[in-house]
């Protein structure tokens, strides 16, 4: 069962004193490794800070609908590639469960939640909405790169009945290409729109000619964006 596991990561340690973290989660079929590996290869300076710890999980290897039924490392499982189909619930929650206890043990380390980031790519930023939306809406931020949600997800109705009652929501940074051809870039907006409808202060960055890959001035406006929600702790006088 996928509650029961105990997620792989990698993890770039911070500098200094650590009192914040960041979980990256990677895109279908990638690991935590390889996505740090491409993260590191793309940034200039590289997503690591004096006093940041990011995590990067990998997904356990499951069923893919998508490819047939064949094993791949993904976050949950799809019915298919697009927003009109309906979310695979089931694996989708049952994640959430797997990943929570990623971020208790951030939490154990002396790092409350409000001083913590999820996001991701692909997969893995949808998977990040989930999880800050709907279980963990107490993180300082979430960001989803060239990420989208289903058009009836049930991310959006958390978002609508938690502001509705005046709970605090995480803020949303969304990145995409607009020549992505995996995920569209029309996608990524809309759901932008409906997240920021739904009453979650979010904002939409698009980059021209990036198709479905990161890119140096993305993870810049990104560490840049993390640095505002999660700035170094001041020192007791």
């Amino acid at each position: 069962m996928a509650a029961a596991q105990k997620l792989q990561r990698c993890v770039v340690s911070p500098t200094g004193k650590h009192s914040a973290s960041i979980i990256f989660l990677h895109g279908s079929g990638d690991t935590g490794q390889g996505l740090r590996g491409w993260v590191r290869d793309v940034a200039v300076p590289d997503l690591a800070f004096d006093h940041i710890r990011v995590v990067y999980p990998t997904a356990p290897a499951r069923p893919y609908t998508p490819m047939r039924g064949a094993l791949s490392t993904v976050w949950f499982d799809r019915h298919k590639i697009s927003r009109d189909s309906p979310e695979h619930l089931e694996s989708v929650n049952a994640m959430c469960g797997v990943l929570g206890r990623v971020i208790e043990e951030e939490v154990k380390a002396g790092v409350p939640k409000h001083r913590m980031i999820i996001g991701g790519f692909s997969m893995g930023g949808a998977m990040a909405l989930h999880l800050a939306c709907r279980y963990h809406p107490e993180v300082a931020g979430v960001f989803a790169l060239s990420s989208f949600l289903n058009k009836d997800s049930v991310a959006y109705k958390a978002v609508e009945e938690r502001a509705r009652v005046g709970g605090g929501l995480p803020e949303l940074l969304q990145c995409h290409g607009t020549s992505d051809d995996l995920v569209l870039h029309q996608w990524g907006e809309d759901t932008a729109a409906l997240l920021k409808k739904a009453g979650m202060a979010s904002t939409f960055y698009s980059f021209p000619g990036l198709h479905h890959q990161l890119c140096q001035p993305e993870v810049e406006l990104l560490r840049s964006w993390v640095l505002t929600k999660l700035p170094p702790l001041q020192p007791d006088p």
